[in-house]
């Protein structure tokens, strides 16, 4: 389990490793699903509020779940709002991913979001975060907490150095959906194409100058390019799109079996208890 309390927890030990954080993604409003890809060995789970189905009373839920498995419990806020990152770090998050900022400010005002003073201007009220810490958790929590802001549009580029260069910016994760939309590419990944690249390259070169990691949104075929490329905060599954993945290929085993095109067999996993 994380603990806030001695600052360690997977995301926090592989930033300082310099190893790869690898990470699923929960889009589904489930505390199941949160246990089964905490408990599956990822770095970390993010569960996402700003484009996934979960509310705060969901969140916490969730968060619970991460905690019986051994991922770190990292929340992405559904905007740039002292309030709501304020109540997810309370809930028990130990990474905060925070969408569309633009600027040193935005960045910074981030920062103070995720810590308490000096360093920034979080409230303290640590209500279920200081049920599994303890006592401990108020000393340990600013090095402890993972402030990633978004880096994922035209504008955030043009001040790339000014988000990166941030003191208390442990992180940047890239959205390569609004990033592709903000350089006029279609929604998604759009390797390739050169401003997509060169805007990976950027962010990566910047990211490796003021010492943050580099972070971003993938797939599992994807991963181990983004790896080479230098990003060091990968999300290679989400719960949505591996429950329709495994559902898709059971299915298909088994027609396949009953046609006999391949023979049946258990080698597709997802055995039932009933």
């Amino acid at each position: 389990m994380s603990n806030a309390a001695t600052a360690s927890h997977p995301l926090a030990e592989a930033f300082a490793s310099g190893r790869p954080a690898l990470g699923a993604w929960a889009g589904l409003p489930t505390a199941m699903s949160c246990e089964i890809m905490s408990r599956a060995g990822f770095d970390y789970v993010c569960i996402d509020m700003q484009h996934g189905f979960a509310d705060y009373f969901d969140a916490l839920a969730m968060l619970a779940a991460i905690d019986l498995g051994t991922a770190t419990p990292v929340v992405r806020v559904p905007w740039n709002e002292q309030g709501i990152i304020g109540r997810v770090l309370d809930a028990g998050a130990l990474g905060v991913i925070i969408p569309m900022v633009n600027s040193r400010e935005e960045a910074e005002a981030a920062v103070r979001s995720c810590r308490y003073a000096p360093e920034g201007s979080r409230s303290f009220g640590p209500t279920r975060v200081a049920l599994r810490d303890g006592p401990g958790y108020f000393a340990g929590a600013n090095q402890a907490v993972k402030c990633i802001p978004m880096v994922e549009t035209v504008a955030a580029l043009e001040n790339l150095d000014d988000i990166v260069s941030t003191p208390g910016v442990d992180a940047v994760y890239v959205g390569p959906a609004d990033l592709s939309v903000s350089l006029g590419l279609p929604p998604g990944n759009n390797d390739g194409e050169t401003s997509f690249d060169d805007s990976l390259a950027a962010i990566v070169a910047a990211c490796q100058n003021h010492g943050v990691v580099p972070g971003i949104h993938s797939t599992p075929t994807l991963t181990p390019t983004r790896v080479a490329q230098g990003f060091r905060l990968v999300t290679v599954t989400a719960d949505n799109a591996a429950l329709s993945a495994g559902v898709t290929t059971h299915r298909q085993s088994v027609l396949d079996a009953l046609s006999g095109t391949a023979p049946a067999t258990d080698k597709a996993g997802g055995e039932s208890l009933y």
